[in-house]
């Protein structure tokens, strides 16, 4: 019982945290995301003061981190660029949703996101302290916060010298899509950390189902991305031979185009 009261406090701040979505409807996913990410960190700190290890504390920090720069970063975009303007016609502003689906929206989300915490939860929850898949995980999850921070600001300064152009330098030059691969690694890194805590056909499934539903929406992202840039590139031929050649997201993986791939939604 004390597990699933721990469980509901954690989808309770979830949703309070990106229920910002109502103000601007991307937020639900973008700015609420990463402050819903931040908050669920702290709040296992403090609920589970009396359970924390280096590691388990390592890995809370860690989501503060992310979620904290991602919130940061994704405003410190739309305020200070032309990205909400460029965006306009690609992305949905809200005004055409019905309140309904928003709900429905701002719910899923906030369970998500409790859902990719899970196995942090879970260790604190279950008391299992530390072990070597908490520090391993630990370590996966800031390396892929790392990649990520750089590929965003590497795409930041490179659009603020020529925001028509694509990407297609520094480690934009080893996949399509680095930023989306550091987010993958970053929730690997999550889901290692639990390997030897998650107890029981219940909490596996929410760990697994957290995970497989970050990845598939990056990938979803990928998609939406491509779609984008092949419209806006069309008569590139620079862009269309970085393209052919540059793998969209796994480094060393032939995997070129995920256009067709019709399923992914991100």
């Amino acid at each position: 019982m004390e597990l699933l009261t721990g469980f509901g406090v954690l989808c309770l701040l979830s949703c309070l945290s990106c229920s910002i979505g109502f103000i601007v409807f991307l937020w639900f996913i973008s700015v609420g995301y990463g402050l819903a990410i931040a908050v669920l960190g702290l709040a296992m700190l403090i609920i589970y003061a009396s359970n924390l290890t280096g590691g388990t504390i390592f890995l809370c920090v860690c989501l503060i981190i992310y979620g904290c720069r991602l919130s940061g970063y994704l405003l410190i975009r739309e305020l200070k660029t032309n990205y909400k303007k460029e965006m306009k016609n690609d992305i949905k502003q809200g005004s055409e949703v019905k309140l309904f689906v928003k709900v429905m929206i701002w719910i899923t989300c906030g369970l998500l996101y409790v859902l990719m915490v899970s196995p942090v939860f879970f260790r604190l929850a279950n008391g299992d302290g530390s072990d070597i898949c908490t520090y391993i995980g630990a370590l996966v999850c800031i390396g892929g916060i790392i990649l990520e921070s750089a590929a965003d600001i590497q795409k930041y300064k490179a659009k603020q010298k020529d925001p028509k152009k694509f990407v297609g330098t520094g480690l934009f030059k080893i996949v399509r899509c680095p930023n989306y691969l550091g987010e993958c690694v970053c929730w690997t890194g999550v889901f290692i950390s639990g390997f030897t805590s998650v107890h029981g056909a219940l909490q596996w499934i929410s760990a697994v189902v957290g995970w497989i539903a970050i990845i598939w929406i990056m990938f979803g992202g990928c998609r939406r991305l491509e779609i984008r840039q092949n419209r806006r590139n069309a008569n590139d031929k620079e862009y269309q031979r970085y393209a052919k050649t540059t793998p969209i997201m796994i480094p060393g993986v032939p995997l070129y185009s995920v256009e067709k791939y019709w399923w992914l939604v991100g």
